[in-house]
């Protein structure tokens, strides 16, 4: 989760997020040698002792200037939609969740098996258990097996939501009527918090998502308790 005076993305929990903090890294530094080289053109022209600077006719500087962008733009959008293409690839999920955005809930339905659902709502700061995260923390963590290709689908029932977890590089909208998928994998076990990321009304600030993380066989423990 996210901490205190924290300035970069959160730690990759999942493939996807990995790829995307090392196109976020390969495209800062981009900007900071561009900002550096404009920033010494600047400086170099305004304290250049030279007099005849207005020269009219440069075929030679338009020809760079005009040639050093699109070499710019294209190691930028190469690896950009490499990560894209990524993003959007799905194959065979071993487990699929469909996530429901209410107002202000989430509602998990396990698809895979049968009467597998449950709502989860955000715990009021006066029921909150010590050591837990006030405003992040709900009653029914969305539990997955880790290590496992896990396929989203995403919907809403009344406005527009968005299923949003940073540290998994997902957040994928919530549109009534319209079923949207993505998929992630957790590299390791933990418990992982997001919000609704999409403006849904008065609450929109409390309807977290947890995931928690967990390895195949306590998983299949987890899922046989929830079904008996």
């Amino acid at each position: 989760m996210a901490h205190p005076l924290q300035l970069g993305f959160q730690d990759a929990m999942s493939p996807i997020m990995e790829e995307l903090l090392h196109f976020h890294d390969h495209t800062l530094m981009i900007v900071f040698l561009i900002s550096t080289m404009v920033l010494y053109i600047i400086t170099s022209m305004m304290t250049t002792k030279l007099t005849h600077t207005n020269t009219m006719n440069a075929q030679e500087v338009e020809i760079i200037w005009t040639i050093l962008p699109a070499i710019v733009l294209i190691t930028i959008a190469l690896p950009s939609l490499r990560v894209l293409y990524l993003m959007d690839e799905i194959n065979n999920p071993y487990l699929t969740i469909k996530a429901m955005g209410h107002q202000w809930y989430w509602t998990y339905e396990y698809t895979d098996y049968e009467n597998l659902e449950f709502d989860s709502y955000m715990i009021p700061t006066q029921d909150l258990p010590k050591g837990y995260f006030r405003l992040l923390e709900v009653d029914h963590r969305m539990v997955v097996p880790m290590e496992s290709p896990i396929r989203m689908l995403i919907s809403a029932e009344d406005v527009l939501h968005s299923w949003a977890m940073p540290s998994l590089g997902v957040k994928t909208d919530a549109i009534p009527g319209r079923l949207n998928q993505t998929t992630f994998t957790m590299t390791r076990p933990g418990i992982f918090y997001g919000q609704c990321s999409e403006i849904c009304g008065a609450n929109h600030s409390f309807m977290p998502i947890v995931v928690k993380s967990i390895p195949l066989k306590l998983f299949e423990n987890w899922s046989s308790l929830m079904l008996s």
